[in-house]
């Protein structure tokens, strides 16, 4: 399906936006968890897989014909706007963050996730309005992409169900 930029901006609260993300499974992934729990679109720059990827939509599930899929050219702009649009701008990195367990997910967010090998980059890091990451217990020093992604996606619905419920 074809998205009009415009609309969707004027009506997400919950986005996930990857920077730079290569691996197609990854980004198929990324779609399938953020339609599985509400989010409203899935925003990649430019530097992107190709979400039109067999790879990608295989592993989407159908997902991808879900859930509007922008591929922004001006990602510094998109995000500004966002942010113009009272949409929170959370960085999934270590570097000042809170634990994704402290950190407020409710309300309008948009979790930014970052390259596979080099994560986010500093410019990116530094328009974020905050940093969380995913608390781990083993000797791993990192997540996969797509699995720091659907944990983080997973914790927004969470909160937002709990806090409807009390």
């Amino acid at each position: 399906p074809v998205y009009d930029k415009k609309d969707v901006i004027s009506s997400v609260k919950q986005v996930i936006v990857l920077e730079n993300l290569q691996d197609p499974g990854n980004l198929g992934t990324i779609i399938r968890s953020a339609d599985a729990c509400g989010f409203d679109a899935v925003i990649l720059s430019k530097d992107s897989a190709d979400p039109y990827n067999p790879k990608v939509i295989r592993s989407t599930m159908g997902s991808l014909f879900h859930i509007p899929i922008i591929i922004e050219e001006d990602f510094d702009g998109f995000l500004n706007e966002l942010r113009s649009r009272n949409i929170r701008l959370v960085a999934a990195h270590t570097r000042d963050a809170l634990s994704c367990w402290q950190a407020d997910l409710t309300g309008n967010v948009a979790i930014i996730i970052g390259n596979e090998g080099n994560g986010l980059s500093e410019h990116i890091l530094e328009l974020a309005d905050m940093t969380v990451m995913i608390p781990m217990k083993g000797k791993a020093e990192s997540l996969n992409a797509s699995a720091a992604a659907s944990m983080l996606i997973y914790e927004c619905m969470r909160q937002r169900e709990k806090n409807k419920f009390c």
